[in-house]
């Protein structure tokens, strides 16, 4: 079976709700069972749950503020860390209130060792709310606790749905590619790279059709993981490090910034000399897959979002900006109390 023709059949059992085990194989599909329960006694656990970044940030600068819910695993909540300015929801909030000289309010939902399964919970949270955009991160732990992947993105769907209902942009990180990890050996490691690429090809296709966009984080465990592995990684060799993490939210930033509309004009075109332009979703999905920071997002050609091949699909490349010192959050902004409906909210992280 191609990629194309697997992404699309993940993408479908999850749709009508089919096993898709087929996709990798029985016997890998029991394989990966055994050897994701040694991996994950070889990473272990830190002591302490991440520093939370829930808060107001960008304080001085013009309203009204952008709302963000950061929804997600321990990527997400920057497991492993130890200050709140290095979390990816601080460095995340603080890009954002810099790039578009806006207010920010973020609220974190991420909770470490969450699936796929456990985003509607952090859905329920997030609403109240009413955020600008939803930012997740997941996959990886439905990975390596060996979840089917026509379940996984299945439950991604329905969350995306929901969050797109209520009217909140969605931007979702897809499943990096987990076979660089130091801790899974062989034949995990292999197995792990073939099931998480074709997950993240099939969370792409799942989450433009339901109206979100996609960003590839493939590379924030891949290249430069493996040419850097000190530096970008944690003490556990699964988690990233405070510059991992960095790395990573130059990825998002971009994207989120697009996802709500702040784009400076000179990228609101797609530019073929960087390799972006129009494709079929399921072509788009694999090279998002291969190409490390692609972003996709619905579009129309000729006034029609599909064509014969599926859906059209932008696909973008966006500019990497210099990285954004991260800074701590304020419990609360004054100056947006008396017009902003987020003041006054619970700053606890909900599971």
């Amino acid at each position: 079976m191609g990629k194309a023709a697997a992404a699309r059949k993940l993408a479908s059992a999850a749709a009508y709700g089919g096993g898709g085990l087929s996709v990798l194989g029985g016997a890998i599909y029991g394989v990966l069972r055994v050897e994701a329960t040694v991996a994950r006694n070889r990473i272990g656990r830190l002591d302490d749950d991440p520093p939370d970044p829930t808060g107001w940030y960008g304080r001085g600068r013009p309203g009204p503020a952008i709302k963000v819910v950061l929804l997600g695993d321990s990527s997400a909540a920057g497991y492993g860390v130890e200050r709140v300015e290095e979390t990816p929801g601080a460095l995340l909030a603080s890009g954002l209130a810099e790039r578009a000289d806006r207010r920010v309010y973020l609220r974190d939902f991420a909770v470490v060792g969450a699936m796929s399964s456990d985003l509607s919970s952090q859905i329920d949270g997030a609403l109240p709310i009413e955020p600008d955009v939803a930012v997740i991160l997941i996959g990886a732990n439905d990975v390596t606790h060996s979840v089917l992947p026509s379940a996984s993105v299945r439950h991604l769907a329905e969350g995306v749905r929901r969050l797109r209902e209520a009217g909140v942009e969605v931007l979702v990180g897809t499943c990096p590619d987990l076979g660089t990890i130091k801790p899974i050996a062989p034949p995990l490691k292999q197995v792990a790279r073939a099931w998480s690429r074709r997950l993240a090809a099939a969370q792409t296709i799942t989450v433009v059709e339901e109206g979100g966009r996609t960003v590839s984080l493939s590379s924030i465990l891949g290249p430069e993981f493996a040419a850097a592995p000190a530096i970008l990684f944690g003490p556990d060799q699964f988690h990233p490090s405070a510059d991992g993490y960095r790395s990573m939210v130059t990825v998002l930033l971009p994207s989120t910034l697009a996802a709500l509309g702040l784009i400076p004009e000179d990228e609101a075109e797609p530019e073929a000399y960087r390799g972006e332009g129009v494709l079929p979703i399921t072509a788009a999905a694999i090279q998002a897959v291969n190409v490390p920071g692609t972003e996709l997002g619905g579009t129309e050609v000729g006034g029609s979002r599909r064509g014969v091949r599926g859906l059209w699909v932008e696909l973008r490349h966006r500019r990497r900006h210099p990285g954004t010192e991260g800074e701590a959050p304020d419990a609360s902004d004054e100056d947006a109390a008396d017009d902003d409906p987020a003041e006054g909210l619970p700053e606890a992280r909900e599971g």
